[in-house]
């Protein structure tokens, strides 16, 4: 018989427990000081890397399709270096981007420090 979904929200309750305990007991301290801040922090900074990828697979796409269609070395050429030089500024924009929201959840990196602690 199947487990009901109280069983199975339980279920995963206990297995969440069990691995925090065993990060606790690897020396890692209490990690309850996280709390919800960091657990949205994290799920946004998840969201903002699924949605990049989404938009590099289109770009990825919509360049294979402008190089189906080229009429000459030229025209294939002009798509690559477009390609190339689009993808250089998204992840160079991505990076700060990630490297922000990754300083944002540090405990002092909203109060506007100037060093990254280490």
């Amino acid at each position: 018989m199947a487990n009901s979904k109280k069983e199975t929200e339980e279920s995963a309750a206990q297995v969440g427990t069990a691995f925090m305990r065993q990060f606790e007991d690897a020396g890692l301290g209490s990690l309850r000081w996280m709390g919800t801040a960091w657990v949205e922090a994290m799920a946004d900074m998840n969201s903002e890397i699924v949605s990049f990828v989404a938009d590099r697979i289109k770009e990825d796409v919509k360049t294979q399709h402008e190089m189906l269609h080229c009429k000459s070395a030229e025209d294939l050429q002009a798509a690559q270096v477009a390609f190339l030089e689009k993808a250089y500024a998204q992840y160079t924009a991505e990076t700060g981007k990630l490297i922000k929201m990754s300083f944002d959840m540090l405990p002092g990196g909203a109060a506007g420090t100037k060093h990254t602690p280490v």
